[in-house]
């Protein structure tokens, strides 16, 4: 494995997690309570005793880049392992910028050949999932493939989100859709690839191929070796405000599949200031817990249920939340109610607010990214006690007292700072 280079995609901007992404790339949004996103394909990574890894960054990458750090937090310092920041080479022009995926890669010519690698894994550090890429890439040998796709069974209505595959049955990939309003197959793209290295080399020689999905592999499948392969996992795309929330739920399933912990996943303890400073979790006499997960640091005076709250949370006296993920050091105080709500980090909830994420109408302003009665409140927000907010509602960050319009939020509506 130590002859296999990776390349993590970790620019993308994410748009549809809304205001989760507005100062963070979405690889860097926190997830499950102490966990990243990025932190899931990191731990891949090193669970397959892969030794480089190059990470590709684009938009608002500074908090990305301090939670990777050194990458000794997944074991990529020593004398033959690292990891590499790998941001555009931009100058003055839009063009200096990736442009897709293929583009990315391209752009970083020189370190594809740094290291004379026999293969080049390619990843994304945006999805949620456990995989040993060490069968992939011996089956990718095995087939004598130029490239090969790791693919999985999806429900028929889902593949309009993905690159689509039909495949012989040598696994050999004989006809492909990007994202097909009417899917022909029923396998779907990963976005997980290998590469053979001079392969790889000379495809992105041509200028048109600039996003694999789109362009690079329609126009290589009939002339060249590239094979499918079966991903039977827990796979899943948090690339929507709805799917992020639904993932969170299958946190909180025996059942699911997701066990960040039995996966070995591991995450930057001392960026996230968890390494010795949070002090253990403290249920006081009158809490009561139910099918939640509490990290760290929590203070629990009030009613939690199927919840995820991240370090340093409090929920007061009287104060209830239901079905919501809170990140670090929000507080919910006194009398307080919470359901099926996402709370990014240090945010206030004031004494007895009620917010309610369930309603019949999406958001008015953003109506393709918030319309499953979930309600969003951005970093820093404080919320003033006592008022009423429905679903499909999104608070800007730092919003405080003074900004909302009144003491009653409707359906569908949206909040920014004045």
């Amino acid at each position: 494995m130590s002859n296999t280079l990776v390349m993590l995609l970790a620019g993308g901007e994410g748009s549809r997690l809304n205001i989760l992404v507005e100062a963070r790339a979405k690889p860097a949004v926190p997830f499950g309570g102490i966990y990243r996103i990025i932190d899931f394909t990191l731990s891949n990574i090193m669970n397959s005793g892969l030794e480089r890894v190059g990470v590709l960054t684009q938009y608002k990458p500074l908090s990305l880049m301090s939670h990777i750090g050194t990458g000794k937090a997944w074991d990529f310092e020593g004398r033959n392992r690292g990891i590499k920041i790998l941001p555009p080479h931009t100058g003055e022009k839009d063009s200096d910028w990736y442009k897709g995926t293929a583009d990315a890669l391209r752009q970083n010519m020189e370190y594809l050949t740094r290291y004379d690698p026999e293969e080049i894994l390619i990843v994304s550090g945006d999805h949620i999932y456990y995989m040993d890429y060490a069968p992939m890439i011996a089956f990718h040998k095995r087939n004598r493939a130029d490239l090969t796709v790791a693919m999985m069974k999806v429900p028929k209505e889902q593949l309009v989100h993905f690159g689509t595959a039909q495949v012989n049955g040598q696994g050999r990939i004989k006809d492909w859709e990007e994202k097909p309003k009417e899917p022909k197959g029923s396998l779907a793209s990963l976005g997980i690839y290998v590469f053979q290295t001079p392969y790889l080399l000379k495809a992105l020689q041509g200028p048109a191929a600039v996003d694999f999905g789109r362009d690079l592999i329609p126009s290589v499948i009939k002339k060249d070796r590239v094979f499918a392969y079966p991903f039977s996992g827990y796979w899943r795309d948090v690339g929507t405000l709805a799917f992020y929330y639904e993932t969170h739920l299958d946190l909180l399933n025996p059942r699911s599949g997701l066990n960040p912990e039995a996966w070995g996943v591991q995450t930057n303890l001392e960026e996230e200031g968890l390494r010795g400073d949070r002090p253990a979790i403290l249920l006081q006499k009158k809490a009561r817990v139910a099918r939640s997960f509490l990290s760290a640091d929590t203070v629990i005076e009030g009613r939690v249920e199927g919840s995820v709250l991240s370090p340093g949370v409090r929920v007061a006296r009287g104060a209830q939340v239901f079905n919501s993920i809170l990140m670090h050091d929000c507080q919910v105080e006194a009398g307080a109610h919470l359901d099926r709500v996402i709370v990014d980090k240090k945010v206030r909830i004031g004494k007895q607010a009620s917010i309610i994420g369930r309603a019949d109408s999406p958001n008015r302003e953003f109506p393709g990214q918030l319309k499953e009665g979930l309600t969003l409140i951005g970093k820093g927000a404080s919320i003033p006690s006592k008022i009423k907010i429905q679903g499909n509602t999104i608070i800007y960050p730092s919003v405080s007292g003074e900004d909302f319009p009144g003491s009653v939020m409707n359906q569908g509506e949206t909040v920014r700072k004045k």
